[in-house]
């Protein structure tokens, strides 16, 4: 599979996986910026894609980014997208966080999508979980 990209900034940097076999592309950002503990911003990576249908490109955390508190948010970039691929990231950590030039900020992941038909009904079927939600397994 090719998904097409166009750099939009004498700043971006192509996508690349880090390592064979990786599963997630490196993103990189275009802009020198800094991310104050509590406040979110979108990062330009400076590139548009065509991921081709069938497909959409989720964005998740890098490892090392997220130790610093730093998380992703808004990580799915859809087939029919053409704008600038943005990284939103939030600082939930107790430090400035500095996004430099060149940075490796996000991965992103090619994933096939299947699309469903939603159907209203009156009633679900029943379920040994059934409504258990949140700790319903319990913490251990």
């Amino acid at each position: 599979m090719k998904v097409l990209i166009k750099k939009i900034s004498p700043e971006a940097r192509t996508p690349v996986y880090g390592h064979q076999g990786d599963a997630g592309l490196d993103l990189f950002s275009c802009v020198q910026m800094i991310i104050n503990p509590g406040e979110t911003a979108a990062v330009p990576t400076g590139l548009q894609m065509a991921i081709p249908s069938g497909y959409a490109g989720l964005i998740w955390d890098r490892s090392g980014i997220a130790l610093a508190g730093v998380h992703r948010l808004a990580g799915v970039v859809d087939a029919g997208y053409r704008g600038e691929v943005m990284v939103v990231l939030t600082n939930l950590g107790r430090q400035p966080f500095v996004v430099n030039k060149g940075m490796k900020i996000a991965q992103m992941l090619i994933q096939p999508v299947q699309t469903v038909d939603i159907v209203e009904v009156d009633s679900l079927d029943r379920t040994t979980r059934g409504e258990g939600g949140f700790g319903s397994t319990g913490l251990y």
